[in-house]
């Protein structure tokens, strides 16, 4: 999807007709995903905005790679790599994009002298990680889930251990192989596009510019292009009766809850939560899910009464909303009730968080979501700092929930929470201003297109 909207951006700029944007759509290897991604597909096509879409071949997923889905994701692109160098090949192409797991196919499409590019949807954080990954390897000599100190992310506040993603834990593992191999390739692409505004990560995106990530390398280009939002609201979303409800509630005086579309607890993390609300005193509205039915991976809409201790309703009634099922976040962190949102860290949730200037206390749940909530506390300094406990399921207790969400909506002791909201302020304008013409993102879009442009005058006198 992301890669979907900064297709849209190139198409949406000035001067631009000549360029068009195909996406090459790799089928799904289970039945729920390969309806997702074709009801998305159809969606854009009737959109009319000029996207293409051109469907590989099938082809079958690599076998012995259960519970290593990193690994799977790589081996299942490298299987692609023919039917995309012949897609490239057919289609003509004066570029191609690759996503963060698809660097497998960069071998086969330089064959064709076709440039190739890395679009990032994370933040720059994890790429200067990713990057530097082979060096660390060498220079901690146990696995990370066992080092105890930090360790050194040019252009970043020394990064402990315990906010290194989970899948980089054992160096052993295939996940972790997959991830140096990938850091290696980003290095051999020609160009990488993030999805994130200079503003946001200046340190770090200038450290990876300088080479101070693969000391000896130069860099690729980088194209700083973020936030890369789809930023409409339906109306529907705005209709949406917990919507309905932020009309009722005083400006910024709401804390939301939500925790992406693979994030649900179970009743010992609900019970943490409920308590520790209710304690607060704040307003909130919670989007509670419950766990994935059969066969699924997002979670299904919650059971109130089997989840949320007795009388919780009750006496947090006319306060407090606990939605049950899916919630249109965009339009509530839109909401002008809305004044701090208790959030697992996904990238996309933060950039739509920040977007709105809406300051944030992080509880990541998996993937690369601890590392991004260190960013946001010690680096950006838009976030409430939360203690989260890795080794007890990821568990947020009550009194911290109580404490964090306290300093983010501004009734706790000390600055923390006032300097996360005034930074969350400022990143709003930010955000805004980089992608406005001359802005930092509008600049580095047209670099991009140059790039491109460049590359397909290049091949056509070749």
């Amino acid at each position: 999807m992301s890669l979907i909207e900064a297709g849209k951006r190139l198409l949406a700029g000035g001067g631009s007709r000549e360029l068009t944007v195909t996406v090459l759509v790799v089928r799904p290897p289970t039945p729920e995903s390969a309806s997702e991604v074709d009801a998305h597909v159809r969606r854009v096509e009737a959109s009319g905005i000029g996207v293409r879409f051109h469907r590989l071949p099938a082809v079958d997923p690599p076998a012995e790679c259960a519970g290593n889905m990193q690994e799977f994701k790589s081996r299942y692109l490298e299987l692609y790599g023919p039917h995309v160098q012949a897609a490239v090949r057919e289609l003509r192409a004066a570029a191609l994009v690759v996503d963060f797991f698809a660097t497998t196919v960069i071998g086969a499409v330089r064959e064709l002298g076709v440039p190739t590019y890395v679009y990032f949807t994370s933040t720059a954080a994890l790429l200067a990680l990713t990057l530097r990954l082979p060096a660390l390897e060498q220079a901690v000599d146990v696995d990370f889930e066992a080092f105890e100190g930090t360790v050194d992310v040019p252009g970043m506040p020394p990064l402990p251990a315990g906010s290194i993603p989970g899948f980089l834990g054992r160096k052993n593992s295939p996940n972790f192989t997959w991830f140096v191999y990938h850091g290696r390739r980003f290095m051999d692409a020609d160009g990488i596009i993030v999805n994130t505004v200079a503003e946001l990560e200046p340190g770090l995106l200038a450290a990876i510019a300088e080479g101070r990530c693969v000391p000896g390398r130069q860099a690729p280009p980088l194209y700083p292009i973020g936030p890369v939002l789809d930023l409409g609201v339906k109306d529907d979303a705005s209709n949406e009766a917990c919507v309905r409800w932020l009309d009722a509630q005083p400006r910024a005086s709401v804390v939301f809850l939500c925790f992406g579309s693979m994030g649900w607890f179970d009743a010992v993390k609900v019970r943490e939560v409920a308590t520790g609300l209710e304690r607060s005193g704040h307003r909130f509205l919670w989007a509670l899910r419950g766990p994935p039915a059969a066969g699924s991976r997002h979670p299904s809409d919650a059971d109130l009464d089997e989840l949320l201790p007795a009388g919780f309703l009750e006496r947090t009634e006319g306060r407090g909303l606990v939605w049950p099922r899916w919630a249109p976040q965009k339009a509530v962190l839109a909401h002008p009730a809305v004044g701090g949102f208790v959030t697992h860290c996904g990238w996309n949730s933060t950039l739509e968080s920040l977007w709105h200037g809406v300051p944030l206390a992080p509880w990541p749940l998996y993937a690369e979501q601890h590392l991004n909530a260190f960013e946001l506390v010690s680096a950006m300094g838009v976030a409430v700092a939360m203690e989260v406990d890795r080794g007890r399921d990821n568990l947020v207790e009550a009194a911290e929930l109580e404490r964090a969400v306290r300093s983010l909506m501004g009734g706790g002791e000390g600055e923390e929470g006032w300097k996360a909201r005034e930074k969350a302020a400022e990143m709003k304008a930010a955000c805004r201003k980089a992608v406005e013409e001359g802005g930092s993102s509008h600049v580095a879009l047209e670099r991009l297109r140059d790039a491109i442009r460049k590359g397909a005058s290049t091949a056509a006198t070749a």
